[in-house]
């Protein structure tokens, strides 16, 4: 059984209620789109459900439209539902007539039939039952209310077989005349698919629909396709596609005719009076960003003291594993399990409280029918960088991590605008950035251009983005963009099981794929840092200063001291032996031209695995053991050894430079291709040296200090 609909109709919140907790998501084979399956049982029946990607058309405009199609021409459902806004009648059923032009086993669902009676509309179900040719059940989804009637309708079509004979709706004599000469050669075209009707096909030719157009092979159907469609376009003074979907909306306005009345005038319902305040030329901008510093605010305030549960569980487990050896071992088992395996695992997931809260608070203004809102509004801007509205969303998550707002880019239609977005989302600076500026910024400037400092670089990030995106959309992207269409549904209470299931599938994603592929690589930066293993030569030495600091009568705090200071340098001496040292000083010919030396370059090297880890590292690079933001011994280290210039160079490398290796699988995952992650990863690399090196350069000939 298959779950088709558009976007906002409700259908996930049916799905949800089919399936409960019995249910899988992951994606189609070859595209980013979202599958989701899962299963219920009706008597003895076990029904297997297929809720398929939000469209407005079965035209491949889009990869959800493409995906949805192919599902019920290939996998032939028994049953299809089809959920439609019972409030938004004429332009669900647009769905709806190309369903039944497929020939499909159709239950049709009239959701959301509260708002439509508060609306005033009344159905004649009987009569529409008739006109479609299919049972047709009321519900309120996200109550349940008329899921058992729907379960009794499914299992009535079940029951009934799979064939129908396909709508064949009269398109007028000029079309029908074009659409007979171009069914004779489909017919003759072998490429073309045979499970199809050629009269269907005939049709999705006429729409210019681009996944069946690629598919013909024979010459003199390519040029009857053109021939025809100039021919309609002349004839009626518009294109055939046009012409096509007005024939369709013709039968859905005479069926609304016969079978749909209102008993109340036309008049503004609370939706309406909502959105006089909330898309206000003037208010919406506003009103938007207090929201979304309020769900940052929120996401950072509330998400703090899991964070630190979680962090202090993993270093307690961390201790436990830890002490199954003997104090002071170096094994490398030891080593591997501590700090390469739990301190990779729990890199990741002491971020989870971020990802779940901010995910939960976007599901609730996406269930809400805010979400649809924002988009509408930012879509003026948008476009003057080449960019779709719903391009926004995905941008502005990038503030608080990359790595869902990647994820976020399923939301857009185009491929085109899906890349784009992807490969500049890094350039907006995530939480795991902020570490760095916290540890930056006091080192080197002074309290009152502290906030000016940190405002730069979050605008430089923003603007680089705009100028990438209109470069990407004039080069790599080039195309027409796609016309900004979205329904904007009425205003609805979030449901609590609703916002909890979309905030849990996605941060199980985040959890399964970008996880493993972090301690993956966490276990890979561990082995860098480790080895080779300090010269013996180097330990023994190391060994015999300990030997001499624990045999002289020092004081205790003064001894504690020295071997703290001998165990510092053994530190630096190992990583600098080390495989990330020796990657460092390789390094550090091409670092130079920005003002780093090759300790940087070691950090930099620990900042891949994530952003924040560059503070980490940088305190074992300059032997002060663990260091975070806030320690003073390594500000004042970083003050000593380079200048304002050297540590503004740093945040601004780090703001462009390669996104941590979260982001890099995610990219891969979500494009599909690592050429994309690739191009992320080298291509902001790049642009991080030439900026970096040019604000160096020019910043040393203006005397502000050469590092």
């Amino acid at each position: 059984m298959a779950l088709a609909g558009n976007p906002n109709s409700g259908k996930s919140t049916i799905f949800n209620k089919l399936t409960g907790a019995h249910q899988h998501v992951g994606n189609y084979p070859g595209v980013t789109v979202e599958r989701k399956d899962g299963r219920c049982t009706l008597g003895k029946t076990t029904l297997f459900v297929t809720d398929l990607p939000g469209t407005y058309s079965l035209t491949a405009y889009s990869a959800e439209e493409v995906v949805a199609r192919d599902i019920l021409v290939r996998e032939q459902p028994d049953v299809v539902v089809n959920i439609v806004d019972a409030s938004n009648l004429e332009r669900n059923l647009y769905l709806t007539v190309q369903l039944l032009e497929l020939g499909l086993p159709l239950v049709l669902v009239f959701n959301m039939s509260d708002t439509a009676r508060a609306r005033g509309w009344q159905f004649d179900l009987d009569k529409l039952s008739r006109f479609f040719d299919t049972d047709i059940v009321e519900m309120v989804g996200h109550t349940g209310k008329g899921l058992g009637n729907l379960l009794g309708a499914i299992e009535a079509t079940a029951a009934l077989g799979r064939r129908r004979a396909p709508l064949r709706i009269a398109y007028g004599a000029e079309i029908e005349k074009e659409l007979d000469c171009i069914a004779d050669l489909v017919r003759q075209d072998q490429a073309l698919p045979k499970e199809l009707e050629a009269r269907w096909l005939a049709v999705k030719l006429l729409e210019d629909d681009k996944d069946i157009v690629d598919k013909v092979s024979l010459p003199k159907l390519k040029a009857q396709i053109d021939s025809s469609a100039h021919l309609i376009e002349k004839q009626l003074g518009e294109s055939a596609a046009t012409a096509i979907a007005a024939a369709r909306y013709g039968i859905i306005s005479g069926a609304c005719q016969e079978a749909v009345r209102s008993t109340i005038e036309m008049r503004h319902h609370s939706s309406d009076r909502i959105d006089a305040v909330l898309t206000n030329r003037i208010l919406a901008l506003p009103i938007f960003l207090a929201l979304m510093y309020l769900v940052f605010q929120l996401t950072f305030t509330l998400g703090q003291a899991p964070m630190g549960w979680i962090e202090a569980g993993f270093g307690r487990l961390g201790e436990f594993v830890g002490g199954l050896w003997p104090e002071g071992s170096d094994a490398i088992l030891k080593s591997l399990l501590v700090d390469g395996i739990i301190g990779g695992v729990g890199g990741v997931l002491v971020f989870l409280p971020n990802i779940l809260l901010l995910f939960l608070a976007i599901a609730i203004l996406e269930a809400s029918g805010y979400m649809a809102r924002v988009a509408f509004i930012m879509d003026r801007l948008m476009r003057k960088i080449g960019l779709h509205g719903k391009s926004f969303i995905p941008l502005l998550i990038g503030f608080g991590c990359s790595v869902p707002a990647i994820m976020a880019t399923r939301t857009l239609d185009n491929r085109r605008d899906r890349l784009t977005t992807m490969l500049i989302a890094p350039l907006m600076s995530c939480g795991a950035r902020l570490p760095i500026y916290a540890l930056i910024i006091p080192a080197f400037f002074p309290e009152a251009l502290q906030a000016p400092m940190l405002w730069s670089i979050y605008m430089i990030g923003i603007v680089l983005a705009v100028l990438l995106a209109k470069l990407l959309r004039s080069t790599l992207f080039k195309g027409k963009s796609v016309p900004f269409v979205m329904e904007l549904p009425p205003y609805r209470l979030p449901t609590l099981r609703g916002v909890l299931t979309q905030m849990w599938q996605r941060a199980w994603l985040y959890l399964k794929k970008a996880g493993t592929t972090i301690l993956a690589i966490s276990v890979l930066l561990w082995a860098l840092t480790t080895f080779p293993a300090l010269p013996e030569s180097d330990a023994r030495r190391f060994e015999l200063q300990r030997l001499a600091v624990t045999s002289d009568a020092l004081p205790d705090e003064a001894r504690d001291e020295t071997l703290a200071r001998i165990h510092n340098e053994e530190t630096e001496t190992a990583l600098r032996s080390s495989f990330a040292g020796r990657i460092g000083q390789t390094m550090e010919p091409m670092l130079r031209p920005m003002g780093f030396d090759w300790k940087i370059g070691t950090a930099l090297i620990g900042a891949f695995a994530a952003k924040e880890v560059f503070v980490a590292q940088l305190g074992v690079v300059y032997a002060l053991g663990e260091a975070d933001e806030e320690s003073i011994p390594l500000r004042e280290q970083l003050r000593e050894r380079y200048t304002p210039l050297v540590g503004f160079c740093i945040m601004l490398f780090c703001l462009i430079s390669a996104p941590c290796m979260a982001t890099i699988a995610v990219t891969r995952r979500e494009s599909g291709s690592w050429r994309w992650a690739l191009l992320q990863l080298g291509g902001l690399t790049a642009i991080a040296w030439l900026l970096t090196t040019l604000v160096y350069q020019l910043g040393t000939l203006l005397g502000l200090g050469g590092g």
